[in-house]
């Protein structure tokens, strides 16, 4: 992508409204416009980071032997006044009547709507167990909304539910979306820690939040500083162990750690010296509720004995919009952004210091054509942006550092041959190398990068 025809409205100074890191950053990266109260157009740059976000949390969905399916934004208030949530919800629900007076909200969440469709088709305890995901736009009418896509009214979200016959199934299906969420999270280029939660609207009794530490989280966080050894990635575990599953769970939710809603520190089992203390953002809920849904809404199958039982129930959210700003709050500096590769819009930005000079321009542009006929073939290093604008080599610098793209190629009048600089831009390390060399100190990086993940 060229950048003289890119649709990219960067600003130079942070709009008065925003007030956290991230949503000052998107704002000035032109990344989405607020377009009424908690609401966003995402643009060219930040709709690539979204859907970079949602392709990982699917493969990772998939991975599990979830399935994914799409449910509607519109739902009948009829399936909410079965579970008993619809008044009890509160006015954070949407609620519409369409032209014949019927009444309709627009999703918060899916339990009920998940829930009708599985017992329609499923009755016997031989079509268990089920897991069945969507990504989904949702609403909730914040009475409050701020922080940018941190939270505000309409988000983009995946979220799944499983169905067992028995507890002993359900928590099965619990323990592998836990370790499905922490494989998620490190490909993002985050430490995600598990935390005991409450379970609020959703309900249930067993509810973890997984946890990201910025300077601008939302909660206090009391960690034990066992966290910072442990592997949060179980590479080489499979989902099909259920003992190996279980007792990665088990060893992962031994280590303390909790909000300040759940700390106690009177009766905290870690000493002080050995307690981390810092702000959270929460960037993931998992859910076991049981026969929360399905006992009142019927949802039942017949078990081997013949017997009709209703289905023991899950539910697993991540919120995928407000990931983009999570990891901007976790990864930046005063330049700007500093994506993670996996997430990143791109990963490399060719940056032409003297377009109109023939000799520069000609290798930038026959290095460029390059690059794309790589990615074509086999995209390794994905589509390169381009910036060929004739603009000072200073403006150039600071549009990419703000908006975060991991390396760097910069091309100048006054470099012989081949050579160019590469600069990475977590470290703002430069090296002044052959175009041969730098690609293949980004390929080095990049597989590292996937090893360590």
């Amino acid at each position: 992508m060229r950048m003289s025809e890119y649709f990219m409205p960067t600003l130079k100074e942070s709009p008065k409204e925003a007030e956290i890191v991230s949503h000052k950053l998107m704002l000035r990266a032109g990344m989405v416009k607020q377009t009424s109260s908690g609401i966003y157009a995402w643009q060219p740059l930040g709709f690539r980071v979204l859907k970079r976000i949602e392709q990982i949390v699917r493969e990772e969905q998939n991975a599990t032997g979830a399935q994914e399916i799409l449910m509607p934004t519109l739902q009948s208030s009829d399936l909410w006044k079965e579970s008993g949530r619809y008044e009890d919800y509160g006015k954070e629900m949407l609620r519409i009547k369409d032209r014949h007076e019927r009444d309709l909200l627009y999703g918060p969440t899916n339990e009920e709507m998940i829930t009708d469709i599985v017992r329609t088709h499923v009755h016997s305890y031989k079509d268990l167990p089920k897991n069945l995901y969507h990504i989904q736009w949702k609403f909730r009418d914040e009475v409050r909304p701020r922080f940018g896509v941190m939270r505000g009214r309409e988000f983009l979200m995946k979220d799944n539910y499983s169905f067992d016959l028995d507890y002993e199934g359900a928590l099965y299906s619990y323990q592998k979306m836990f370790l499905a969420y922490l494989r998620t999270y490190t490909r993002m280029g985050l430490r995600a820690f598990p935390m005991r939660a409450d379970t609020g609207p959703i309900g249930g009794d067993l509810s973890h939040e997984f946890i990201i530490l910025a300077d601008t989280g939302e909660s206090e966080v009391f960690a034990d500083k066992k966290w910072n050894e442990v592997d949060l990635t179980a590479a080489g575990l499979s989902y099909d162990n259920k003992k190996d599953v279980n007792d990665y769970y088990e060893k992962m939710t031994s280590i303390y750690a909790a909000t300040d809603e759940k700390h106690d520190p009177e009766n905290c089992p870690v000493a002080t010296d050995q307690l981390n203390r810092a702000r959270g953002i929460e960037v993931g809920h998992i859910f076991y509720f049981g026969t929360k849904y399905s006992a009142p809404m019927k949802a039942t199958v017949q078990n081997k004995d013949g017997e009709v039982v209703p289905l023991e129930m899950g539910s697993y959210g991540i919120g995928v919009s407000r990931l983009v700003g999570a990891i901007i709050e976790a990864s930046h500096d005063d330049s700007g952004i500093i994506w993670p590769e996996d997430v990143a819009p791109y990963k490399i930005a060719l940056i032409n210091l003297d377009p109109e000079e023939s000799v520069c321009n000609e290798f930038c542009e026959k290095l460029y054509k390059q690059l794309q006929d790589e990615f074509n073939k086999a995209p390794f290093f994905d589509e390169i942006l381009y910036d060929e604008r004739k603009a000072r080599p200073g403006a150039k610098f600071a549009d990419m550092d703000l908006i975060g793209i991991p390396w760097q190629i910069r091309k100048g009048s006054r470099q012989d041959g081949d050579t160019v600089t590469l600069k990475k831009r977590d470290s703002d390390e430069k090296h002044e190398v052959s175009i041969g060399q730098a690609l293949d100190m980004i390929r080095e990086s990049s597989q590292l990068n996937k090893k360590a993940a």
